[in-house]
């Protein structure tokens, strides 16, 4: 799997892909304007959940998936903080940068779950920090939008 730029993202597919979270990244605006900085990721989540609700957007919370190997599922427990719409992974982070550890993190959730859409949204900084990826499971890449 390789990570690159955005060039590969026609216009219109950006297009459509901002376009298909700007409901989950306003509910995350929205979290981080009302509590601030450098709480505890957990609290942000709980209060995510309930904009989730209130606006009427589809979540898992703590979505469980197994790995697959040889085709057995491993025994080991995965859990994404979110996901939305049937097809976006959120991880929500509360640390003072989003570094390649969180990044990698997310990208297995994109693998491994077969799921298209990543948004890695950080909510302890004063400024919050999002970042949004698109996987393409033909060709094994992913790309930041």
């Amino acid at each position: 799997m390789s990570m690159k730029g955005g060039s590969n993202l026609t216009p219109e597919l950006v297009k459509q892909l901002k376009s298909h979270v700007y409901d989950i990244l306003g509910c995350c605006q929205n979290v981080h304007k009302e509590l601030g900085p450098w709480l505890n990721e957990y609290i942000y989540q709980e209060a995510l959940k309930l904009s989730f609700e209130e606006v009427h957007v589809p979540f898992e919370k703590e979505y469980y998936f197994q790995v697959s190997y040889h085709g057995h599922y491993l025994s080991h427990k995965h859990y994404m903080d979110f996901l939305c719409k049937g097809n976006v992974a959120l991880e929500c982070k509360a640390i003072s940068a989003i570094g390649s550890e969180q990044r990698q993190q997310l990208w297995n959730y994109l693998r491994l779950t077969n799921t298209p859409i990543g948004i890695l949204y950080n909510f302890a900084p004063t400024k919050d920090q999002c970042e949004k990826y698109y996987y393409d499971s033909e060709n094994k890449t992913i790309c930041a939008f």
